[in-house]
């Protein structure tokens, strides 16, 4: 597929990025931007999981009533990563919220704050975390 004229962001598709559900957009260049700084830092191809939600597929997930997805937040795979490098990366370009899964990461541009999703996660990130 072609990105649309104007786009500027090289290894994210615009589909990539829509809600899996009905293709809902979220227009963010700034929050695209420090994205595809990331993946530049990082120099690996990210495999993005979740970012937009249109309100309808995130009450669908159990996503969280007021979830940063509802405009622009990105969940990535940590297979083929250093899941502490990419954290790094993340946070260097101006991630605020994270959020710390077995196998993915989750980060958006909301309020400083971070989350585990299971004891499991929070055991096998707790020690890369500063």
């Amino acid at each position: 597929m072609t990105p649309p004229p104007g786009w500027r962001w090289p290894n994210f598709m615009p589909q990539e990025m829509a809600c899996r559900h009905c293709g809902e957009t979220y227009y963010w260049p700034d929050f695209m931007d420090r994205l595809q700084a990331a993946r530049d830092q990082v120099g690996r191809p990210f495999r993005v999981l979740s970012a937009h939600r249109c309100s309808l597929h995130n009450a669908r997930i159990g996503g969280a009533p007021r979830s940063q997805h509802l405009r622009l937040a990105v969940d990535i795979a940590l297979h083929g990563h250093d899941a502490r490098s990419l954290y790094r990366a993340l946070r260097q370009t101006g991630f605020t919220g994270f959020g710390f899964y077995n196998t993915f990461i989750h980060a958006d541009l909301g309020p400083l704050r971070r989350w585990f999703g299971n004891n499991s996660a929070r055991k096998e990130w707790h020690n890369w975390l500063d």
